[in-house]
């Protein structure tokens, strides 16, 4: 007996399922490559970079700087909306797959067809209980349904949702690296710039003094025209450099303005940060990992996974649940009567047979969607080895440089203090001390540059790092 009931309960639904239209998908699924899975085998590990590693300069300016972007940037406004949206999103869906109760009432002020099925109730009879043709109706009840949803559809299409939530989030956190990141390396640009501008200062100071000698020289018959000529030459060339360096500066304002949406930047000079090396001694996946537009990717990926499989479930059948519950009359009068109550229960059962290949279309759409966020996954995860790679090298680079370049900047200034000496010692004029200052600055202002295109590749390298984002 349970064998035959087991068959007989078991029979209808085999034959059902075989019913459901067929699916021939076209589009195969791609992987991700190998190492893009040894990124995702060392997600949210490293603790480096921090998150606010701004914060390590100690610099309360760049703090604030970077604070007014992040809080008032039009960009981080618009990640934020983003999230909003992905969020309400996901609560719909959420709300798709539950039970649903409705109240409704209508009134109905209708004339009957004497002519029609309900001819009868056209005429006026008191004893049939007609009093036609005119008549108002009412309603009023509670309907009520529910999508079982016995294969998951609805479910995969929650998860779907709250996958782009999740990659909302990490596209936000980009965006406040990014933006982090900028604020960051303008104001060491800027820094930078004044600092030459202020040694450019010495220089012309300096030059000035030449000048000056020059023409006493030449007053008394000592020197040539030449020599001053010379010297005015080089000192037009450094006001030049001055005009430039402050041009940039002004440059720099303006766009730190735009970035933190302000009307106005004030900056004040500070020295740059040391030359350091202070990077891990190894730049493996868990660091990569920390990346927040590979998070993003991959919760892409995850959506779209999804939403495969809620194109899959789309050919099995669907069940529903219906009730209601009303009262229904066609005089206003009898419509709270017990008589006029009306009630049921309904079980749908829909089944896709044939659609002309919709539902396979469907999948197959879903299906090179998630080929397309894989692909772009492991296009992502290729690039940001490579960042990482040639950053990290030119960090390198340039730490060795800086390092040299600070024992240049210290035999060009003994070569200043020998000549400080000779002129204490009065065995050269005062304007030969001023000559052999002047390389000594350039020097500075050589290191001055090496200094900040060592402090721009460690905030790249921060950036392509991830800037110490963990998944949230």
């Amino acid at each position: 007996m349970k064998r035959s009931f087991l068959l007989a309960l078991t029979t209808p639904l085999v034959f059902t399922l075989a019913a459901c239209a067929p699916q021939h998908p076209t589009i195969t699924a791609i992987k991700t490559q190998p190492v893009a899975a040894g990124v995702n085998a060392h997600l949210n590990r490293a603790d480096w970079p921090k998150s606010a590693w701004w914060k390590d300069y100690n610099d309360p300016l760049l703090n604030s700087l970077v604070a007014k972007a992040l809080g008032d940037a039009p960009d981080m406004a618009i990640a934020r909306q983003r999230i909003t949206l992905a969020e309400a999103q996901a609560k719909a869906a959420m709300a798709a797959d539950g039970p649903e109760i409705d109240f409704s009432a209508d009134v109905e002020r209708q004339k009957m067809s004497a002519e029609g099925l309900m001819g009868p109730f056209a005429l006026t009879d008191p004893a049939a209980g007609t009093t036609g043709p005119w008549y108002t109706n009412g309603t009023f009840g509670l309907t009520a349904g529910w999508d079982l949803d016995l294969w998951g559809k609805n479910r995969d299409r929650v998860a779907a949702r709250i996958g782009k939530v999740n990659a909302q989030k990490a596209e936000l956190e980009q965006t406040r690296q990014l933006l982090a990141t900028s604020v960051a390396r303008l104001y060491w640009e800027w820094q930078t710039q004044a600092a030459i501008y202020g040694v450019l200062s010495d220089i012309r100071q300096e030059q000035n003094n030449i000048i000056s000698a020059d023409k006493q020289l030449y007053q008394h018959g000592i020197a040539s025209s030449v020599q001053g000529v010379e010297t005015d030459i080089d000192a037009g060339k450094t006001e030049e450099r001055m005009a430039d360096a402050a041009g940039k500066m002004k440059a720099i304002e303006a766009r730190l303005q735009a970035l933190t949406n302000t009307a106005s930047v004030t900056l004040t000079r500070r020295e740059l940060p040391a030359v350091e090396a202070s990077l891990p001694t190894t730049l493996g996946y868990e660091l990569l990992a920390r990346r927040p537009d590979l998070q993003e990717a991959r919760w892409y990926i995850e959506a779209s996974m999804n939403d495969v499989d809620a194109a899959r479930a789309a050919f099995y059948p669907d069940v529903n649940l219906m009730a209601f519950l009303q009262q229904d009359a066609l005089h206003l009068s009898d419509l709270f009567r017990h008589s006029a109550q009306q009630m049921g229960v309904t079980g749908g059962f829909t089944l896709p047979i044939f659609d002309s290949g919709r539902l396979n279309a469907q999948l197959d759409i879903a299906q090179a969607q998630n080929n397309l966020s894989v692909a772009d996954y492991n296009k992502a995860v290729v690039d940001a080895v490579n960042q990482v790679a040639r950053t990290a090298s030119e960090v390198e680079t340039l730490t060795r440089k800086s390092q040299q370049h600070q024992r240049v900047e210290r035999d060009a200034a003994r070569v200043v203090a020998l000549a400080q000496a000779r002129f204490s010692a009065g065995l050269i004029a005062g304007s030969r001390v001023s000559e052999a200052k002047i390389p000594a600055l350039q020097e500075k202002i050589a290191g001055l540059t090496l200094k900040e295109q060592y402090l721009d590749a460690t905030l790249q390298l921060t950036s392509a790092l991830g800037g110490g984002y963990r998944q949230g």
